[in-house]
């Protein structure tokens, strides 16, 4: 295993791999002719592709046997991750940026109790506090947006809640196992799964070689890199806080959809994001007081 990272060289991971997680939504507004399943299936394999790419380059030979020494902890991480690539890129399709990043902003919550109950992890009252604060936050974006959902936006939220369940159990996983197993390999089978079970539904293929490429880039910058940044940086975070650093994909996504693709936030959105921003930086003052 690897040295362990310090806290604040884990700190930055996280916030570069929320910050890569959160340019899926422009590129993905500026695809020519390709939506919702082949987007998901394109991306997860040029996810899989980067992090199989990445192995060879570190492991070499040992690449192979890596893959071997999953295990079940190992399995349920590569189906968690590919749980979230799946919903996130279907419901980005289906509803706004934001709408979607409000749905995931729930993981926090879902993580710290899943912490509490299953690793009967202490979690410090600020830390509460500064998921409730970004509970709040989301949910003032929500009610702002609330007028504006069709059916099918709708439709995208319920499945886009798939991505905090997801992430929360897979938090856990990560915090249970990750000492004891590499788990950058669940990232790779995340990827194959996703890729493997939206390849029936993708057909008749349609994207463009421009769409290709845009989807070439989020497999490799957008998705497969940040998710070995994170599973290198859930060593030294606690799962809450690996969560709560997880919202800056949250408050940064709508922000590059409005600066890149015109999709407008709404006040309400700009509030919430405040809020969440602040709480975060609270939270990891308190943290670096310690």
């Amino acid at each position: 295993m690897q040295k362990k990272l310090s806290h604040r060289h884990a700190v930055i991971l996280m916030i570069c791999a929320a910050s890569l997680w959160s340019i899926a939504g422009v590129f993905t507004r500026h695809l020519e002719v390709a939506r919702g399943f082949e987007v998901t299936f394109w991306r997860s394999l040029f996810a899989a592709i980067f992090v199989v790419g990445a192995m060879l380059r570190q492991y070499g030979r040992g690449f192979i046997p890596r893959l071997r020494l999953l295990g079940k902890l190992g399995f349920i991480s590569g189906c968690m991750w590919a749980t979230m690539y799946s919903c996130f890129m279907i419901s980005i399709t289906m509803t706004t940026v934001a709408n979607t990043s409000i749905m995931e902003s729930l993981a926090p919550l879902f993580t710290a109790l899943l912490a509490w109950l299953i690793l009967r992890e202490k979690i410090p009252l600020r830390t509460w506090w500064a998921i409730v604060a970004a509970v709040l936050g989301m949910s003032w974006m929500f009610v702002g947006s609330l007028s504006e959902i069709d059916n099918r936006g709708l439709l995208g939220m319920f499945i886009a809640l798939g991505i905090p369940v997801a992430s929360s159990i897979n938090m856990i996983v990560l915090k249970k196992g990750g000492h004891t197993v590499d788990l950058i390999p669940a990232v790779l089978m995340g990827g194959a799964i996703s890729a493997m079970v939206m390849l029936p539904m993708a057909f008749p293929f349609q994207a463009s070689l421009h769409d290709i490429f845009i989807l070439a880039i989020l497999g490799f910058f957008q998705l497969g890199l940040p998710c070995m940044l994170m599973v290198r940086a859930s060593e030294s975070l606690s799962a809450p806080e690996i969560a709560l650093l997880s919202l800056l994909e949250v408050l940064l996504a709508p922000i590059w959809a409005w600066i890149g693709a015109g999709e407008v936030p709404a006040q309400a959105t700009i509030v919430g994001g405040a809020v969440v921003l602040i709480s975060l930086v609270l939270n990891e003052v308190f943290v670096a007081r310690d």
